[in-house]
């Protein structure tokens, strides 16, 4: 594990010109695998289920979940069983994605899209605990309790390396923006870039795992407009855009999170949302074994993004 993860200054001339200091924390380059804030969110899981004596973890995640490919790689590394509950055919247990968890030794269950929208009802999961008795159940996304203590050490290492002014981070379930709020200072701005439709749903859920631990922040905003048509969608043209950001920043990236982030985080800079002489973090929370996924599905070309080949030899 690299701990902490990176911190790298960007270029760009538009940062001149709008008179601000750009940085990234390269939460991506803290393991190959378990990169990112997948990492971050399921270290105090993991910590607990073994300190519980637990089996494994059971968790919740699409055909092509981050979180499903991490989990079955972290459990495999503690010795701990894992059980992914998907939203999907059985037959998606051949995509790039699920083919891999099964050799870290997940194995799945394979769920409706009805079925999956009760992931949180508390029958529901005590039948699953039922099912699954020695296991410990993890939301959807890690995003739960622990998974806030774990995303909070982002903030811990941000202050032993740099001031700034405001963070930016994608956002798709609310368990990062939530820890960052439970350890970042007032006088700095967290900013979550929403990468699914949604009205409202989001800051519901920060305001509902803030609470679980007593925290109360007024130094953040959620921004909704730049999901590009809604969670895994984009457009060819944001394709392009979020490829020549990257390499005019020399930052790989992918369409799902990095690149929403960016494509935000430039438009907001042009319409002069930062103030002058601030110093501005982006938060890079992995992914980019999604891009596997998406050019197996035909929604990206593998040619186009230059670094999906590495990735795919992983």
């Amino acid at each position: 594990m690299t701990s902490p993860s990176p911190l790298v200054e960007l270029h760009h001339p538009l940062f001149d010109k709008f008179d601000v200091r750009v940085s990234i924390k390269r939460d991506d380059l803290i393991h190959p695998i378990i990169s990112g804030n997948k990492w971050r969110k399921l270290k105090y899981n993991l910590l607990t289920a073994k300190s519980n004596a637990k089996e494994g973890i059971v968790s919740f995640g699409g055909a092509y979940s981050n979180h499903i490919h991490a989990l079955a790689y972290a459990c495999k590394l503690k010795g701990l069983k894992s059980v992914g509950t998907i939203r999907g055919e059985p037959h998606y247990s051949d995509n790039a994605t699920l083919s891999q968890a099964a050799s870290f030794g997940m194995t799945f269950d394979f769920v409706s899209r009805k079925e999956y929208r009760e992931r949180a009802e508390p029958m529901y999961l005590q039948q699953l605990q039922k099912k699954y008795p020695n296991y410990l159940i993890v939301p959807e996304g890690g995003s739960n309790q622990l998974a806030l203590q774990g995303v909070s050490e982002v903030v811990t290492e941000l202050k032993q390396q740099t001031n700034w002014d405001y963070l930016l981070t994608p956002v798709g379930s609310g368990g990062t923006i939530a820890g960052l709020l439970s350890a970042a200072d007032q006088g700095s701005q967290v900013i979550g870039v929403s990468v699914l439709k949604q009205e409202g749903y989001l800051e519901q859920e920060v305001c509902a795992l803030l609470a679980t631990i007593g925290v109360q922040a007024k130094n953040w905003q959620v921004v909704n407009q730049y999901h590009c048509g809604g969670y895994a969608k984009f457009t060819q043209k944001d394709q392009q855009q979020m490829i020549e950001f990257a390499k005019q920043l020399d930052i790989p990236l992918e369409p799902i999170y990095s690149g929403k982030l960016i494509l935000a985080f430039f438009d907001m800079l042009q319409n002069h949302y930062f103030q002058p002489n601030s110093h501005i973090i982006l938060l890079h929370t992995g992914g980019l074994q999604g891009l596997k996924g998406l050019a197996e599905q035909s929604k990206i070309k593998a040619s186009e993004w230059p670094w999906l080949p590495a990735l795919q030899a992983q």
